[in-house]
């Protein structure tokens, strides 16, 4: 089997997680600023056998798309040119930062820690992984 990866897009950066080879663990892997991130995922792609990217997918609570879906659409546009061998799927992102901030504070991290948004952002890549692989 192959790895899935999992982003959550943000126009200034995105967390990355990563699957283990067989499917089960969802991981943190990184935070990306989002000008490098397709020259990383190509780099990463070359690495490592990716067979799945999923992409988290904003609503608002009216299950509507949110404000930031237009330049994650765009990103996705860029993607699929730049990978067109890796197949994407979106998954519903809601309350993801939430939870990712929920998690630092159960997991013990100290306050300025959990001001670093990068880590939220990778956090809450592993959440829309982890809820992926729930539900595949």
């Amino acid at each position: 089997m192959a790895r899935v990866l999992a982003l959550d897009y943000g126009e200034k950066r995105t967390g990355i997680a990563v699957t283990d080879e067989l499917q089960i663990i969802a991981s943190g892997l990184t935070t990306v600023n989002s000008e490098a991130l397709v020259s990383f995922l190509k780099k990463y792609t070359t690495e490592e056998d990716v067979e799945l990217i999923v992409v988290g997918e904003p609503k608002q609570m009216k299950n509507i798309a949110s404000e930031s879906e237009v330049h994650i659409k765009s990103f996705l546009d860029v993607l699929r040119t730049e990978l067109p061998h890796i197949p994407i799927k979106r998954v519903d992102e809601r309350f993801t930062s939430k939870m990712a901030f929920q998690t630092m504070i159960d997991s013990g991290l100290k306050k300025n820690k959990r001001k670093d948004k990068a880590l939220v952002d990778e956090i809450s890549a592993t959440i829309i992984l982890q809820s992926y692989l729930y539900n595949k």
